[in-house]
């Protein structure tokens, strides 16, 4: 492996340590009441805004960066986005792809948990640090938007898994 991609596995590694932890806590949690499933799915939505925030933000910054950019500003479909344009670019497509897949594990989640609120705050914390990370690091590489990925991916592959395990079982 090269160094880049020990840098990659060592950053998830501890994404997934962190996302252990941080999801047994709030799954032990009883915080909350229990609500009936018509609340437990509203609360979930609600707390997801923040989720479109972010997604929200990195339109937004493409957008910025692309009215900003003589050569960007004739769109997408006019070429490949410059230099400066890319990462930006980059950051909007992993996001809405993140987003998308998000949003439906936690109201399934939330509709398969009496008390969802401390899994569902916990889920867009830990995507949100994520994102926040992902951004600060994509300019340096892989390995330094690595934990970032992996803090907004790896919760919300838990949270499908045991959306799943409880939605069958």
């Amino acid at each position: 492996m090269t160094a880049e991609q020990r840098s990659v596995a060592r950053r998830m590694a501890i994404g997934v340590a962190i996302t252990i932890v941080a999801l047994s806590a709030a799954f032990a949690s009883r915080v909350g009441p229990a609500l009936p499933p018509p609340d437990r799915l509203a609360l979930a939505l609600r707390i997801d805004l923040i989720l479109a925030l972010w997604l929200a933000f990195a339109i937004g910054n493409v957008a910025r960066r692309r009215f900003l950019s003589p050569a960007d500003i004739a769109g997408s479909g006019a070429g490949p986005p410059s230099d400066r344009l890319a990462p930006a670019s980059a950051f909007l497509q992993n996001t809405l792809e993140q987003v998308v897949l998000a949003i439906p594990v936690h109201a399934a989640l939330a509709l398969t948990l009496p008390r969802p609120l401390p899994v569902i705050a916990t889920l867009v914390a830990l995507f949100s640090i994520g994102r926040w990370l992902f951004a600060a690091g994509y300019a340096r590489g892989a390995g330094a938007r690595a934990l970032g990925f992996a803090l907004t991916f790896y919760p919300t592959v838990a949270a499908l898994l045991v959306a799943l395990y409880r939605s069958l079982f």
